[in-house]
């Protein structure tokens, strides 16, 4: 852990090396990736199951690809009635934030007589990669699945390796409206949803966490199908004052330190004793988590403590970029409307970042790496598309038709400028 303090000569160039740290970046898998994606593309099935058995399970067949509808329903029945309603109780509130979020339609007529407009339309199918093993987590298939869901995306097929099929996972599924489920993980998933692989049809979008060899497939296969984003370890920093409890705010940077030893979380305070209390109680803390072995590798790589005046905050809190930003402060808003680039922004001492991931009902899949100075959380814009309609008759065609001709000739499109100059009764 790192501590920073503004008032210090060299704290700019300090944090400014800190800010530019590249975390979470492995060694190049891109040519490993290439080859599975490449026989994927090419030999379909046959080279899926042939990495399949060789990184997932050496016993799955074509048979047991698929989960079935029985296994679904037989799984998400043994999930505990209590996270069951859990699980419900965030797909309502995920789907109607969601569904606020939806465009409409706009037809009008201009001052030249053109009817203009655009009409929104759902991807047809899209996939979704939910990762195996520790990281195989309801929230995951809600945060992607139900927004797929509301924008009204007919096919939403599901992959994830096997032994990911937590009773807690299938409930999710089944109350986010996934319409497929297959034992599949890796690079060699992306491909075969991307392209195609006997029984897996290829959608039109792919969204979803996973590990570096997942990313990299999904940049591959980009162009073929879209992708959400190319995401990162996760992170957090949290703008708190003297008034906190600080085993609150311990908590709050555990939350994101836990899910990898890369993730990143960092303090901002004005409270330099405050620090202190919550630098010990994150210890204590430390001691008693589960995950505290990743929680701590975090911490004590990529967590900082900057000792700054709040009114500072918003300007370092645009430099870092971070995926969660909470304000836990008196009258947040006063310093969070400044904040130009966040993935989630959480305002107040009773609004954790936990909430966003679970049940608040936005979306938990937010930029990373800073990318949040370029780019927005997942939404239902990431399931829907926007086609253009121009309506012309004579009259409005013989005001655009002119400049049109001019144009395309200044261009040297000979073809383009006769498509309209015929019409005009030039050619």
């Amino acid at each position: 852990m790192r501590r920073f303090r503004f008032s210090d000569p060299d704290f700019q160039d300090r944090f400014s090396a800190f800010v530019d740290e590249r975390r979470g970046m492995p060694a190049d898998v891109e040519a490993v990736v290439r080859e599975v994606v490449d026989a994927v593309r090419t030999e379909g099935l046959e080279g899926l199951m042939r990495f399949a058995r060789k990184f997932d399970d050496p016993a799955l067949t074509e048979a047991t690809l698929r989960v079935s509808a029985e296994e679904i329903a037989e799984g998400a029945a043994r999930c505990p009635a209590e996270v069951r309603e859990a699980i419900d109780f965030a797909a309502l509130r995920i789907r109607a934030y969601h569904e606020r979020q939806r465009p409409q339609d706009m037809r009008f007529t201009d001052e030249a007589g053109v009817e203009l407009g655009w009409r929104w339309t759902a991807l047809e199918a899209v996939g979704i990669y939910v990762p195996g093993g520790r990281a195989a987590y309801p929230s995951t298939v809600l945060m992607n699945a139900v927004p797929a869901a509301a924008a009204g995306v007919e096919r939403i097929a599901m992959v994830t390796p096997p032994g990911g099929l937590k009773p807690a996972v299938l409930a999710a599924a089944k109350a986010a409206g996934v319409t497929e489920i297959w034992r599949i993980g890796g690079a060699q998933a992306v491909a075969a949803l991307a392209y195609g692989a006997g029984p897996i049809q290829p959608v039109d979008k792919i969204v979803g966490p996973g590990n570096a060899y997942v990313t990299a497939a999904k940049r591959q296969v980009y162009g073929v199908v879209g992708i959400d984003a190319m995401a990162g370890p996760s992170e957090i920093v949290v703008v708190a004052d003297g008034a906190n409890d600080p085993a609150w705010i311990a908590a709050d940077l555990l939350s994101q330190a836990e899910h990898d030893p890369d993730a990143q979380s960092i303090l901002i305070t004005d409270d330099e004793a405050f620090a202190g209390k919550v630098e010990a109680a994150l210890a204590e803390q430390l001691r008693a988590l589960s995950t505290g072995e990743d929680a701590a590798a975090s911490w004590r790589d990529h967590g900082a403590v900057i000792i700054a005046p709040l009114e500072e905050s918003p300007q370092l809190v645009n430099r870092i970029a971070p995926e969660h930003v909470e304000f836990a402060v008196e009258a947040p808003e006063r310093l969070a409307d400044r904040v130009r680039h966040a993935g989630a922004i959480f305002l107040g001492r009773h609004a954790p970042e936990a909430v966003g991931d679970y049940v608040a009902g936005s979306n938990h899949v937010l930029p990373t790496s800073r990318a949040a100075r370029f780019s927005s959380g997942l939404s239902l814009f990431d399931f829907i598309k926007r086609t253009s309609i121009i309506k012309c008759d004579q009259a409005a065609f013989e005001v655009l038709g002119p400049p049109t001709v001019a144009l395309a000739e200044a261009e040297g499109l000979p073809a383009h400028a006769r498509s309209a100059a015929i019409r005009l009764g030039r050619g």
